[in-house]
């Protein structure tokens, strides 16, 4: 593994600007965050980590017109400030997965790839700190957006329209959104992936990562979910999940607006837009690391771990293949389909909630594609045959 990455890296070719980068102001800690979770709170030095922010962190918004200006920009931030807070959005959740399933986190991945296979991301955040959680000064944000053509394109209307109540501009990314293969290639060489000593922090990423990871092999996903890891942990080898993070973290519930009230986090920007959800998971991280796990959060337990899919191993369990996995052709019954129950993709981005049972029904909703994409999923589905539109 290590030396995939470093044969990928070496291929490299980073500019740099000439000003240098200086860290911003150190901030206050607040306590009573501490108290109405019912923890101690420890005196920390004046550069408390990330716990309060102001107007003066800025998000930079990157359209097809400044996006190499702003890489330039990155590829010299990234070499003082390595911890990289990321969020997506993306066009909810159009299909299902069908057959058999090893387990509910086995559908949860299948879920997974059969949507991020067919599906484009929308917007990509990406906010810079350092290992204190400090900011750069000025710009500290970037927020990324691709082409996205609505009558083009597949997507969830319940996405859409609250993605359009965020504020999102789709005549915009019609029009100047990102082509994402040229950001894959100006990704592949800007040192923010293949490089160990970066980390890369989350919330609830399986699908961000998802998305990442198609991106940048310009593939489909893999069938098998180890495979997934695998090449997950090529490109990012350092991630945690704030939601995993949480499963350790007393009276902490909820979603990522949850836990920032919880935290008395300010939000900066507007909700379920990448740059401004970035931001508030890199505070949200910040802030966790010193009360729950006092600075000192262990690798080998958290590291490499995305909540909802499998334990992030790279190795597959138990010796089980994708044979496993079969089509099924018996009409919906309640009585005898196996049913998993849904995970929420994204605070309220899923086209729906509750379960689904594994049996090849096909489900109405308010699913808009053009026909180029409705033969795009015929198509899909007749090498693939384990998902069906909903």
């Amino acid at each position: 593994m290590k030396s995939d990455r470093q044969q990928l890296a070496s291929s490299r070719k980073v500019s740099a600007l000439s000003r240098s980068i200086t860290p911003s102001s150190t901030l206050s800690p607040v306590s009573s965050a501490a108290g109405s979770l019912g923890i101690q709170f420890s005196s920390r030095p004046a550069n408390m980590p990330a716990a309060l922010t102001d107007s003066s962190q800025i998000i930079c918004e990157v359209w097809a017109s400044n996006v190499e200006d702003e890489m330039r920009k990155i590829r010299q931030i990234i070499q003082s400030y390595n911890f990289i807070a990321m969020d997506t959005e993306f066009p909810g959740v159009v299909v299902r997965p069908i057959g058999e399933f090893r387990s509910t986190v086995d559908y949860q991945y299948q879920l997974l790839r059969c949507n991020v296979d067919l599906l484009k991301i929308i917007q990509l955040g990406l906010t810079f700190m350092n290992e204190d959680g400090d900011y750069p000064l000025g710009t500290t944000t970037w927020q990324f957006n691709f082409k996205f053509n609505l009558t083009e394109d597949m997507y969830s209307q319940d996405s859409i329209d609250l993605l359009q109540n965020s504020g999102l501009q789709f005549k915009k990314h019609e029009e100047e959104g990102i082509e994402t293969l040229y950001f894959a290639e100006l990704l592949m060489t800007s040192g923010l992936v293949l490089c160990e000593n970066t980390k890369w922090l989350s919330f609830h990423s399986g699908y961000d990562f998802g998305y990442l990871v198609k991106l940048l092999t310009d593939a489909r996903l893999p069938e098998e979910e180890h495979d997934f890891f695998q090449i997950l942990n090529l490109f990012f080898p350092a991630i945690y999940d704030v939601k995993y993070l949480m499963k350790s973290c007393k009276n902490l519930k909820g979603g990522l607006q949850e836990v920032a009230d919880q935290l008395e986090l300010k939000r900066i920007g507007r909700q379920h837009q990448a740059g401004s959800d970035s931001l508030l998971t890199g505070m949200a991280f910040f802030r966790m690391k010193e009360l729950f796990f006092e600075d000192n959060i262990d690798d080998a337990k958290y590291c490499g771990r995305l909540y909802g899919l499998g334990s992030g191993s790279t190795q597959p369990q138990n010796g089980l293949s994708s044979s496993v996995i079969s089509l099924s052709t018996r009409p919906l019954n309640k009585t005898n389909s196996s049913t998993f129950p849904l995970e929420r993709p994204d605070d309220g981005l899923s086209s729906r909630s509750g379960s689904f049972t594994g049996s090849p029904v096909l489900l109405s909703s308010n699913v808009f594609y053009s026909c180029g994409s409705l033969l795009h999923i015929w198509m899909w589905n007749q090498t693939d045959s384990r998902c069906c539109i909903v």
